[in-house]
This record gives C-alpha cells, structure tokens and sequence, in this order.
C-alpha cells in the first residue's frame, strides 16, 4: 500500500494566529514611516494612520469572510481563481509572489540599516546602501529564515510568539516615555495639515502607512494549519488589526509631540525625516535618552526579521498554492512529508529574497512600489466575495459579511485609492507589467487549447479593463500624472470606475467554478483542499 500523501499539521491555537498576524504587521513600519508620513502630512498624519487602519479593516472583514469558509494554502490566490478562472490566480499569484518575496528583503534591509547605528561598517552612506559586510549580514539572516521555515510551523510559531511579544513591548515603552516630552505646540504651531489634504492620501499610499498595515494575508496563507479555522481566522485577523492600529497612532501622537522645538523652528514639518531618519532612535538621542534608543535599536533588528520570517513563511505557502492552482510548475506544490513544509516553495523564496536585495539597495527604494503590489493583491478579494455570493449561494459560510453589498464595492473603491495615489510613476509600469502578463497568459492558453478560453476571457475580461482603466486615470491625474483631470476631481473619477469594475467582475463568475465541496453541517477532516463544514454561523 503506497503512503498517505502528506498534508499541512493543524497545530496553529488562537494565540498563535493572533500574534502572527500582529507581528506580520508590525515589521519595519514603525521603525521608519513615523517621522516620513510626518515630513509629508504634518501633525494630520495621526489622521493618515486611522484611515490606513479602516481600509485594512473593511480589507480584512472579506478576508475573514473567505477564510473561514475557505481555509486553504494561499488563500488570497485561489479565492479570486475560484470566483473568476484561472487568469486571475495566475495574475494574484505572480503579483503576490512579487510583493511578499520584496517584502522579505526590506525587513531584513530595515534590520540591517538600524543595526548599523549600532554596527559600524554595515551601511555605506545617508542613502542606506549596504556595504560589502552589510550585504553579507542580510545574506546570513536569510539563510537563517530558510532554516526556521523548513523546521516545521511548530517551530516557527514558537519563534514567533516570543519575538512579537517583544516587538510589543518595546514600542510601548517608547509611547510612555515620549509622551512624557509631549509638547502640545508641536500639533498646531506650524499648521495640523500644512500641506493640504491630499498629501494625507500620499502618505497612506506612498508614506509607509499602507505598507505598515498590510500583514493580515499571512494569517490566510497558513489557514490550513489553524485549528478550528472557521472561528480562529476572524478573531485573530480583526485582534490583529485593531491591536496594531492602536499602536501606530499612539507612536505618531508621541513622535509629533516628542520633536524638540529646535527641530521645527527652521521649516517646520518638511524634511524632519532627514533630521531624524531613524526617528524613535534619533529622536530618543536626541532627548539625552540613549538607553531608549540602545532599545530601540535592539527591537528594530529583532522586529522586521520576525516580520520578513513570517513573509517567509507566507511566501512559500502562496508559492504552494499557486502551483496547485494549475498556473504555475507543479514541482513547487511538492510538501516534505516529515514536516508538511513546501520546501522547494521555500528554497524559491529564498532565492527571490535574494534578488529583491540587489537592485534595491535601501528600505525607501522599495517602500512605494512594495506598498502598491500589496494593496493589488488584497483588492480583488471583495469581487471574488461578491462573485462567490452570487454563483456558490449555498457554500457554507461560518463568518458571514451581512452588509457586504456596501463594504464590497467600498473595500475595492479604497484599495483602488490607494494603487491610484501611488502615482503614475510607479503605477506606469507596474501595471503595464500585470496588464502584459495577463494578456500573455491568455495567448499561452489559446495557443495550447488549454482549458476553455472564451469562458476564461469572458469571466476576466473585466481585470484588463480595470488595469487599463487605472494607467489612464494615473496618466491623467494630479499624482504625478498630467494633470488633466485635477484633484479632487481624480479621486472621484478613480472611485466611480471602480465601482463600475465591481459591478462587472461581481455579475460575471467563471461558468466552470469548481469549489472543495462538503455536507452542510457535518465536520470533516482537512486536507489543504477541503472544506470544513461547521457550525453555527458569525455574522457581522
């Protein structure tokens, strides 16, 4: 009798979700964007940091929605696969792939950039470019993510666990003791919003908010090693961002009131990020507090390598589920059956992590570009909610969205904000990039009579359209496009096209759906292809 098949180990509580996705989220972001989103916005950056936290929110209620009903592998790519075919999780899968893997590489640059404060010889100049040794020391640090990530998801939630619990400990000390320098002028002296409301949506998009915010998919890349993922998903997922919402604005309110007059007096908020690059450990020195910033050089070398650790993990899983989406090499959805780990996913990832710090020296070269492949991949999960609702009406659904008809098409008109205020320099080819890609997928499969090719243009003809749709909006709009059509002018224009995009991709599911099926109400023992059919229903 040949062996049973490896499967994934259920082993991942409540607990370990929860300060997985917090610590998903809470990497580099804080360490950096604090006094960036303030040289952009002002004191109204606290205002950037609760908008950012709302649209993760509507963001992460879809997710929850999928998750619990869906709880497989790589989530994020097979959703959108499932509701429209296969030019979508091929798509979610190459632009995820690019986002997470980059995403490593920035943690563990943030890593290195900070420990060079404390490590002479590791950067090489006021850019952040690493030098020979530094480089050398990222390397390492990856290696060492590789060789946690192919022990296990026991040992790795262990890891986990004990470096999120310090990476909360330590930004709280730093909010209690800044606020004791808290001066209440720094809010209103030099203007709350002196550079006008639109450059609060630059800062949520290009500024670090968005991209601090955007750890909650780690929790539904690894949903087929929860335990009971039906209610763990959604408490965990919704914990995780309120908790880290929580956080970022009580570092931005002790950041903007700890900043000694000194500082402003010249040109006020403009260009306090090059006064105070590193800002809670400039700003600690700054202060005569240098044992909080001995700390908070410690937290930022232990906190974005836990974070890109988690990606890591993250990385190799999407990876998985991309090959056992049937659009990407089959070699890859192997699993080590000693450990049910994907390591050749793994070994990939590595590989990737590696190149993503070549060209990209410094975590402000990747910040916006990272940022905007991020909030892509995340939008088109409402669609594929609402297209599920409408074509699979009897999956069941143990977290059900009541009122998704309004946070749908509201999550996918933000997450299309946030890719539009990018600007058109990034988003000139990152979306050629995915628009080029899909069209040659497309061609791939005609020219091979894979699959049914009219069915497939039919059911995603609707994501062509809305990249098309977005380059001409970007070109024509005042961020960093032509100007032709001024703010706020743009923003409407961006948020009734996607709109309509919903519309559309909602009402046109891929005929041939197939979902893992299972009895209404009887509990089954999962495989990363099944589903868990339980009782009773959260609704929200």
């Amino acid at each position: 009798m040949a062996p049973p098949s490896p499967t994934f180990n259920r082993s991942l509580s409540l607990l370990d979700l929860t300060l997985l996705g917090f610590g998903a989220v809470f990497g580099s972001g804080w360490l950096f964007a604090a006094s960036h989103v303030a040289a952009i916005v002002g004191p109204a950056s606290i205002l950037s940091w609760l908008m950012g936290g709302i649209a993760v929110l509507f963001l992460g209620l879809i997710y929850c929605e999928l998750a619990a009903a869906l709880p497989e592998a790589g989530g994020m790519i097979r959703y959108p696969a499932y509701a429209h075919g296969p030019l979508l999780g091929a798509l979610l899968g190459f632009i995820t792939v690019i986002a997470y893997s980059s995403l490593i590489s920035i943690e563990i640059i943030a890593a290195r950039q900070y420990a060079g404060s404390w490590v002479p010889g590791l950067t090489a100049n006021k850019a952040g470019d690493p030098t020979l040794l530094g480089w050398g020391m990222q390397v390492a640090v990856l290696a060492g993510m590789l060789r946690l990530n192919i022990s296990g998801v026991k040992t790795f939630a262990l890891f986990n666990n004990i470096i999120t619990f310090f990476k909360f400990v330590v930004p709280m000390l730093v909010i209690g003791v800044l606020l004791l320098f808290l001066r209440p002028d720094n809010f209103t002296k030099y203007g709350f919003m002196p550079f006008g409301g639109q450059s609060m949506e630059s800062a949520v998009s290009v500024g670090g908010v968005i991209f601090a915010y955007l750890g909650l998919t780690p929790i539904i890349a690894v949903a087929s090693e929860v335990r009971n993922p039906q209610r763990t998903i959604p408490i965990a997922l919704t914990l995780s961002i309120f908790l880290a919402a929580f956080v970022y604005i009580l570092l931005q309110v002790a950041f903007i009131g700890s900043v000694p007059a000194r500082m402003l007096a010249p040109h006020g908020w403009a260009g306090i990020d090059r006064l105070l690059p590193l800002p809670f450990h400039d700003i600690a020195i700054t202060l005569g507090l240098g044992w909080l910033g001995f700390a908070v050089v410690i937290d930022a070398v232990v906190s974005p390598t836990g974070t890109g650790n988690i990606y890591m993990g993250s990385t190799t899983r999407i990876i998985y589920a991309w090959s056992h989406s049937g659009t990407f090499l089959s070699w890859f959805g192997h699993l080590d059956p000693r450990h049910g780990i994907p390591r050749r996913a793994a070994f990939l990832t590595f590989g990737l992590g590696l190149f993503w710090m070549l060209p990209f020296p410094s975590w402000e070269a990747l910040i916006g570009v990272v940022s905007s492949a991020l909030i892509m991949s995340y939008a088109f999960a409402p669609v594929a909610a609402a297209a599920l609702r409408h074509a699979a009406p009897d999956l069941v659904r143990p977290f059900r969205v009541r009122c998704i008809r309004v946070i749908g098409p509201v999550s996918f008109m933000i997450a299309s904000l946030i890719v539009f205020w990018s600007g058109w320099y990034t988003l000139s080819w990152l979306l050629s990039v995915q628009l080029i890609f899909a069209v040659g997928f497309l061609a791939i499969r005609t020219l091979r009579a894979m699959g049914n090719t009219g069915e497939d243009i039919r059911s995603s003809a609707w994501v062509l359209a809305y990249f098309t749709g977005m380059l001409a909006l970007s070109a024509s709009g005042s961020f960093g496009g032509y100007g032709f059509v001024p703010h706020p002018f743009d923003d409407m224009a961006v948020v009734i096209f996607a709109g309509l995009i919903f519309i559309w991709g909602e009402h046109t599911a891929h005929r041939n759906m197939t979902l893992p099926d299972a009895p209404v109400g009887i509990p089954m023992t999962m495989t990363p292809d099944t589903l868990i059919a339980q009782e009773p229903v959260i609704s929200l």
